[in-house]
């Protein structure tokens, strides 16, 4: 029998989460008062989603309020159902509060990090939103400065809590697909104009963008890889890196990521395909708790041979981050992604997008 992979310190964390459900993690977290929690800006394209989360789970969150300093912003967001009868504060107004406990940041890219410093230095715990920092020395100290601290920095990538990509990580650490040869993933759209200028706008395009989610999902598989081969091969003349793929070499496998916002079907053709020594699961569309698992013997509760799997996803896209921020702030338990496998993370994002600087 090949010896299997030693895998990266998050994914040896997350068995502890995989058993628990929503409702099993709801119960836990709700043992004590809800505790407060803010957002400073709305310009992330989760924003809105995020704050309607917290707003969905009032027995473990009072939501005191949102900053955003962009009139624009702030004028659109004063119209979204989700900030509805919440009131706009400064950003000294919510880190002066001493009974906050956690900050959510949905700020630009080029403003997150150093908000979230803010945040910290303030004795908050942070919800930052992916992919964290333009620079990479930058988001270093800051998910430095939070160890130091003794205060959780939670990464807003989404895969994380989906039930399919939980059973994915349980599958691996299980050893259920033997050692891990290969990954396959692709996060594409196609872009509308709007989109198209903002990722011009952004030197490492789609990759560093959207692609990051799983590249997290790699690393948390396979660890930081030795070797990053990045290629774009844009398909519009506006600027924008709208095509690209990155290959993550290890010692015994590769992780191909592709990110196409040129993709007219790229919704339904986002995937992520595992593949070992003694098996292989595949989640697609990526979000949709649909799974093709096929095993060379019987593993856990699934047959040797090839089955379809379908795995109901909750309502609420962002509810289970929050759910398990809530018993990480309460101190329930440990957050299963470390500063190690986050600075890891954006590095490798980095990289796959072209735009790694020494």
């Amino acid at each position: 029998m090949l010896r299997r992979r030693v895998l990266s310190s998050s994914l040896a964390m997350l068995s502890v989460n995989l058993t628990m459900s929503r409702s099993q993690s709801m119960a836990s977290a709700n043992s004590d008062r809800p505790r407060k929690i803010a957002q400073i800006g709305t310009a992330h394209a989760h924003a809105s989603g995020k704050m309607s989360a917290m707003r969905a789970l009032p027995e473990l969150w009072e939501v005191l309020g949102v900053s955003e300093t962009d009139p624009e912003l702030r004028r659109l967001a004063e119209k979204s159902s989700a900030y509805a009868e919440l009131p706009f504060l400064s950003e000294a107004e919510i880190l002066n509060q001493s009974d906050l406990t956690t900050v959510v940041v949905e700020t630009r890219i080029e403003d997150s990090c150093t908000t979230a410093l803010n945040c910290l230095r303030a004795g908050k715990n942070v919800h930052l939103d992916k992919p964290g920092a333009l620079d990479h020395a930058d988001f270093k100290a800051m998910r430095l400065e939070a160890e130091r601290l003794g205060l959780v920095v939670q990464m807003g990538y989404m895969l994380r809590y989906n039930p399919a990509f939980e059973l994915l990580f349980q599958s691996v650490k299980e050893g259920w697909l033997g050692e891990i040869t290969e990954i396959d993933a692709a996060m594409g759209k196609l872009a509308d104009p709007g989109t198209r200028k903002t990722l011009a706008a952004l030197e490492g395009g789609g990759m560093f963008e959207l692609a990051c989610h799983v590249i997290d999902a790699a690393v948390t598989i396979l660890g930081k890889p030795r070797e990053v081969r990045a290629f774009s091969t844009p398909v519009g003349d506006d600027g924008t890196k709208d095509n690209q793929t990155a290959v993550l070499v290890y010692p015994h496998a590769t992780a191909v990521i592709r990110c196409n916002h040129a993709d007219p079907f790229g919704g339904p053709r986002r995937r992520f395909n595992v593949t070992g020594t003694e098996g292989t699961l595949e989640i697609v569309p990526l979000e949709s708790g649909r799974i093709n698992l096929s095993l060379s013997k019987a593993r856990g509760n699934y047959r040797k041979g090839h089955q379809s799997i379908e795995i109901e996803i909750p309502k609420g896209r962002y509810d289970r981050e929050f759910v398990d921020l809530a018993e990480v702030v309460a101190g329930k338990k440990p957050l299963a992604w470390d500063a190690v496998h986050d600075i890891a993370v954006h590095e490798t994002v980095l990289r796959a997008a072209g735009v790694w600087r020494e």
